[in-house]
């Protein structure tokens, strides 16, 4: 093989973070030594790769068939290092980990114990926010992102899938009145998201349509304040069943409109860049979570 794994691995890491500048501080290189790495390579090839102007970097078209090749090789020496690491290695270090305030405060908090108890050596940052961030702006190691994927430069570990459901307190019902049919909203304080608009679109089967758009007469920008907004009855909000579950048992809050909700459920990934120093705790820490969330 005419091509090293280094010289893959430059040229991965400038596609996806967009610059040579940008690639040389996520491999904690310089940036002449990345710009030799895909001048080597490509003079190996015999092509070239990208063009190169002041502004950006642009694949040409023998440059984006290598990308997928490139990536797939480099993935699968990903897979076996990190495999072989949780295996034989005892991972430590800090690893810095990015989610949502509402996954943080319900699903990681109570399973930081059990984590640390198994790598006792890994440093453990928790990060919320409730938008998702860029991993290298924020020096994120590993993000959980709830929803759709948009970014296909990350990969990507799906971990589960939780239940969209419709809720409102006891007390607010008694006030209020239950809603019977979807129609009956428009009578009831919807709770809802000010970003993104996607979440202010209940799964409802209704007569125009499955999925129904609301307007929130009261609206937050964290899912956790919409919990605590039904909670304290103000309205009916719609909330994954991952922050919910204990209010159900407890009967702190309360399905409706079930016969009309749709089975819509938001898919939780754990998302992070490639960088071999970090391989072990993400790996272990992504596997961990992946194995408690499948026994839920």
């Amino acid at each position: 093989m005419k091509t090293t794994l280094d010289e893959l691995l430059a040229f991965r890491t400038v596609v996806d973070t967009g610059s040579i500048s940008a690639a040389a501080e996520h491999l904690e290189q310089t940036s002449s030594g990345i710009s030799r790495a895909l001048s080597r390579l490509e003079q190996k090839l015999n092509t070239t790769l990208m063009r190169r102007t002041t502004r950006r970097l642009e694949l040409t078209e023998e440059g984006q068939l290598f990308l997928a090749r490139a990536r797939a090789i480099l993935q699968s020496v990903d897979a076996a290092e990190d495999e072989l690491a949780c295996r034989h290695l005892k991972p430590a270090g800090k690893l810095r980990v990015n989610a949502a305030s509402p996954f943080i405060l319900h699903v990681l908090v109570p399973l930081v114990s059990d984590f640390l108890a198994a790598y006792p050596d890994i440093e453990l940052e928790l990060h919320s926010g409730d938008s998702i961030v860029d991993l290298i702006e924020h020096r994120a190691d590993v993000a959980v992102r709830i929803g759709p994927l948009r970014d296909s430069t990350l990969h990507a570990k799906p971990l589960a899938s939780f239940r969209l459901r419709l809720l409102a307190s006891p007390a607010y019902l008694k006030r209020a009145g239950r809603p019977t049919k979807v129609s009956d909203l428009e009578k009831h304080t919807l709770l809802g998201f000010t970003q993104p608009e996607s979440l202010n679109v209940w799964p409802l089967r209704h007569a125009e349509g499955d999925g129904l758009g609301i307007k929130p007469d009261i609206a937050a920008s964290s899912g956790e304040t919409v919990r605590q907004l039904a909670l304290a009855g103000a309205g009916i909000a719609c909330l994954s069943e991952f922050m919910t579950e204990a209010d159900c048992a407890a009967g702190d809050l309360v399905q409706v409109l079930m016969r009309d909700t749709l089975e819509v459920r938001q898919p939780v990934h754990a998302v992070y860049y490639r960088n071999t120093e970090l391989a072990s705790r993400i790996r272990c820490f992504v596997d961990f979570l992946a194995l408690r969330l499948a026994s839920r």
